[in-house]
């Protein structure tokens, strides 16, 4: 680790970095501003044995505190060297000290004690109030961890964005965060199906303001995916809320002091799934293949319905768009002159909502995605529910696979147009080239 000072003028706020190490700390950065901002940091750091599918080894635990206050929990859940973003919260003008500590009691068994976490660099940036995202990252929630998560290195909130949207009023900002898993009940084989990954997914906030940066409304997500209005406490102007279910909904009140608070990234999402997020961040599709290996989750070949799928690199993803009119999706690859379909033939396994949406199919072993030679869009009738209207889907935004290192390849197919689907009748046919 390297002492030393250097300037920098970052939303016209003057910040002097100094970092360094202490006893029983390991790093320390101080840092100065000349009028109220928000503070981001991006911690470089480095667990070489750290290893997010290994029971014992999971991650290395940080402890971030802000002139003697704590501020938050950083699990290093990647292997290797990474970068992490987190929000310091609110600074008035004056002199700051930022110190990085590991705590021991929640850092996996066999990593405790080894001072196998590095800090290499932390690079502190100040928001002012004349700056474009200054809204933005000044009401980003805080989420405190679910009790039965404390330690167990499961449903951890790793990467948070936020949408924009005008209103009549003024402007929307929304924010949604990928938790690590759900350990809700939903199979993991049901998710790829469904969903195209098994992390979760949630939008947890959403807040409403004038052109003055005055609250007009805000809500929560809160248990059952009912929309509620937010009546809670804030740091600043940080809603707190805690993980409250097993799903990650929230609420504004509970009992853990454990928290985390991801920097939040600004993601304009148009004719496009949230899953497309996963895809700008690689490392998310590593964290979650890893956390099935270690939950036994993955097998070599699993049949449909239990639960259990193949490795995530072995399967080609499917994004698609339109309006399902009450019935339920599923698509198909052809490979090798037969049609392996999303739904493995289970129908809960069946994507029944509008928008962008994405499944994800398992290959034949040995085949790759270039033995892929066309894609198949059906609908199908759903009990109790009406059968009027067709399906009409618009678009195939995507087929793709990932990598040896998790990384979304080029896309195999782009279809743009309006096709109707009706149960029974044709399905949406495309070669793929």
């Amino acid at each position: 680790m390297t002492n030393g000072r250097r300037a920098l003028l970052l939303a016209g706020v003057m910040v002097l970095l100094a970092v360094g190490s202490a006893r029983g700390e390991i790093a320390t950065t101080t840092f100065e501003t000349t009028v109220p901002a928000e503070a981001l940091a991006t911690i470089t750091a480095t667990c070489s044995l750290c290893s997010w599918d290994v029971a014992g080894r999971e991650a290395g635990v940080l402890s971030l505190a802000l002139d003697g206050r704590y501020v938050q929990h950083l699990p290093i859940v990647r292997t290797g060297r990474a970068e992490y973003q987190v929000m310091l919260g609110r600074v008035e003008p004056g002199r700051h000290t930022f110190v990085v500590d590991e705590d021991a009691a929640l850092t996996s068994t066999e990593l405790r004690g080894r001072a196998l976490v590095a800090v290499g660099a932390i690079h502190v940036a100040l928001i002012d109030a004349n700056a474009r995202d200054y809204t933005a990252v000044s009401l980003a929630p805080i989420l405190h961890a679910r009790p039965d998560t404390v330690g167990k290195y499961t449903d951890v909130p790793v990467f948070m964005w936020y949408e924009t949207e005008p209103t009549s009023r003024g402007t929307r900002y929304r924010y949604s965060v990928i938790f690590t898993n759900e350990d809700g009940g939903t199979p993991a084989d049901r998710l790829m199906a469904t969903w195209g990954r098994t992390t979760d997914i949630e939008y947890v906030y959403s807040v409403e303001i004038d052109d003055r940066g005055a609250i007009l409304a805000d809500d929560i997500q809160g248990p059952r995916h009912e929309i509620l209005p937010f009546n809670g406490r804030r740091e600043g102007r940080h809603p707190l809320l805690w993980v409250s279910t097993s799903n990650n909904m929230v609420l504004p009140e509970g009992s853990t002091r454990v928290r985390y608070a991801p920097a939040p990234a600004a993601v304009q999402l148009r004719d496009v799934s949230r899953e497309a997020v996963m895809d700008m961040h690689p490392w998310l599709y590593e964290l979650m293949t890893k956390e099935l290996k270690r939950e036994g989750k993955i097998t070599a070949d699993p049949a449909p319905g239990h639960g259990t799928i193949r490795d995530p690199r072995e399967f080609v993803f499917v994004e698609g768009c339109g309006e399902l009119a009450e019935k339920a999706l599923a698509f198909a690859v052809r490979v090798d002159g037969q049609w392996i379909s999303s739904d493995r033939g289970l129908s809960d396994y069946r994507i029944v909502r509008d928008g962008c949406f994405r499944a994800a199919i398992p290959l034949p072993a040995r085949a790759t995605i270039k033995d892929v030679r066309a894609i198949r869009a059906e609908v199908f009738a759903r009990q109790g529910k009406a059968n009027g209207a067709p399906a009409r889907l618009v678009r195939i935004n995507t087929l793709f696979a990932l990598d040896e290192h998790f990384v979304p390849g080029t896309p195999a197919i782009h279809w743009t147009g309006s096709t109707p689907l009706q149960p029974g009748g044709p399905p949406l046919e495309l070669p793929v080239p």
